[in-house]
């Protein structure tokens, strides 16, 4: 499978402005008669990466799920992180929240959508998430599924999915997704780019390519929303629907389809990136965050960046991080010491010394993983996920030993995030504030949290330019610590 050029996605033909504000108008007419709520299950805290303004709840018990079906928002998010759990953690994990969800929408009266907001380049517990939560839904409720809409694209990271096979922007080139470095995650590889053959390895055949409803570019872009309605109401027994997208005209065309054939009786979960989690909450755009609207001016103490991603992206961006003109000290975790007894105690110990010694004189702590990644030679993908989750529990945990308040937090990769922010910050409710540089969130978190009222800024791996993460780390450090 060949390689596209980035050029491919300035020649599909462009809707005219009356077409876009007519898109528009039906998208908003659509949305005020669906009347449910939207419910994301996050598998990492990187999926509010394109909202704002929008709650995330860090446990899905009865009483996080009542707040959430009670906000005046349509949707909101629980971060599941299940992306750092076992097979088994995910279905027992999945059970329960599907349990809850049915008890609190038959208390409150009000119906849901549910979202499995998953990786935009295809990595996480497909299908395993669905399936448990399809099975405990209809075992709880009246709810029968007719399908399971994929939709992994995702214009700010880069992720296109055209004649039905997923791209993965690198430099000039659009990449299908199974041969980039993605592809070969431990835990949850692939080998296959087309959509429908993705779905087939995935399901171990249960679900075959030639079965899956495949939602067209040409369609999409010719607002032809009777016949992907068609399509969507001849789904049935979970058949699984392919959507491609190359912009956001394309998710708003697809929703005004979804919402009719909703509203004509039929069920769909979907198994998607973030692009439609914005369209579908009904979100608007919003500029990026500045330095004002994220850091107290009276603040001269240092702040902390966390990376634990090992993906190629990350690397090139620590490295274009040593050109800051802020002062900034580079502190090591050597992550392989998980091997001696001990060890990972006490390199916490050693770090957490250093790194308070930054922030109190006003200097920028790059706490870092060894670059060298740490794999097990075993083929038991739980086994690898297991040393990797003590891993990253360890980093975490240098946030959670902190004795001095940073300026600002920035995480860098998903599960290093959500173990900061749930494990160490204690984050039980943040607020999206919206997005420090595109497809990078930042929360506000809240008061029960470590510190509380602060910036933390959630940076994908796999997601931003080379200069990205130096961008973000200028923009957040005092004026007065920098050139120093």
């Amino acid at each position: 499978m060949e390689n596209l050029p980035v050029s491919v996605l300035e020649k599909i033909c462009i809707p005219t402005d009356d077409i876009l504000q007519r898109v528009d108008a039906q998208l908003g007419e659509a949305l005020s008669k669906l009347g449910r709520k939207i419910v994301v299950l996050d598998d990492d805290p990187t999926g509010v990466q394109t909202v704002h303004d929008v709650s995330v709840y860090t446990s899905w018990d009865k009483e996080s799920l009542r707040s959430g079906f009670a906000e005046r928002n349509s949707l909101f998010f629980i971060l599941t992180n299940s992306r750092g759990f076992s097979s088994e953690e995910t279905r027992k994990a999945h059970k329960e929240i599907a349990q809850n969800i049915c008890e609190i929408s038959k208390e409150m009266s009000k119906d849901f959508v549910l979202i499995s907001r998953s990786d935009s380049t295809l990595r996480g517990h497909f299908p395993l998430e669905t399936s448990v939560l399809r099975e405990t839904v209809e075992n709880l409720s009246n709810k029968r599924y007719d399908g399971e809409i994929l939709f992994p694209f995702f214009k700010e990271g880069g992720r296109f999915t055209i004649g039905n096979v997923h791209y993965v922007r690198e430099g000039d080139e659009l990449v299908p997704a199974a041969q980039t470095e993605f592809a070969k995650d431990k835990s949850f590889g692939y080998t296959k780019s087309h959509m429908g053959e993705y779905v087939e390895e995935k399901t171990g055949g249960a679900y075959k390519k030639n079965d899956c409803v495949y939602i067209s570019l040409d369609d999409l872009r010719a607002v032809n929303t009777e016949e992907i309605t068609r399509q969507l109401m001849s789904v049935k027994d979970f058949g699984k629907v392919i959507v491609n997208a190359m912009d956001y005209f394309d998710v708003k065309v697809f929703a005004v389809s979804y919402i009719q054939a909703a509203l004509s009786g039929r069920e769909f979960m979907f198994r998607s990136a973030a692009a439609l989690t914005k369209v579908l909450g009904g979100v608007p755009d919003k500029p990026l965050l500045t330095r004002d609207e994220l850091i107290d001016p009276q603040n001269r103490y240092g702040g902390i960046v966390l990376i634990g991603s090992h993906v190629h992206k990350t690397t090139q961006q620590f490295e274009a991080l040593r050109n800051s003109n802020c002062r900034l000290r580079f502190v090591e975790f050597n992550q392989h010491r998980v091997l001696e007894d001990g060890g990972l105690a006490d390199e916490v110990e050693k770090v957490v010394k250093k790194t308070e010694e930054c922030i109190s004189n006003g200097v920028n702590a790059i706490v870092y993983t060894r670059r060298e990644r740490l794999d097990l030679d075993t083929g038991d993908k739980d086994a690898q996920l297991r040393i990797s989750v003590e891993i990253s529990d360890a980093v975490a945990e240098i946030i959670g030993k902190l004795s001095v308040r940073p300026s600002f937090v920035v995480a860098k990769g998903g599960i290093t995030s959500s173990d900061v922010g749930t494990k160490a910050l204690r984050v039980k409710k943040a607020t999206v504030m919206g997005q420090i540089r595109p497809g990078i969130p930042v929360w506000m978190i809240g008061p029960e949290s470590k510190f509380p009222k602060m910036p933390y800024v959630i940076f994908p791996g796999n997601v931003g330019g080379v200069e990205t993460l130096r961008e973000i780390v200028d923009l957040l450090s005092a004026k007065w610590i920098v050139n120093a």
